[in-house]
């Protein structure tokens, strides 16, 4: 589980906006995309690693992996959940 305490000081490094921790349904969901193989980062890279844990913009727009309790905040890193921005 992803301390909490850190969100305080974690934030988007594209937008500076506040982050908090993924809900389950969220994982879900690009989990199953993820194993479909229809999910790329920002980078243009596919994802294959299933997500046990992640961190979302509060707009719900962006998700950085947690990758063995470290966030991975990299821009190239986040999933785009917006058609929107991509």
């Amino acid at each position: 589980m992803f301390d909490q305490s850190l969100l305080d000081i974690l934030c988007c490094p594209e937008t500076r906006g506040k982050l908090k921790v993924a809900e389950e349904s969220l994982l879900s969901t690009l989990n199953t995309a993820i194993a479909a193989g229809t999910v790329k980062n920002v980078g243009g890279m596919a994802v294959t690693e299933i997500l046990d844990e992640a961190l979302v913009t509060e707009d719900g727009k962006r998700v950085y992996p947690i990758r063995e309790g470290i966030p991975v905040l990299l821009a190239d890193e986040a999933i785009l959940l917006s058609l929107e921005e991509k």
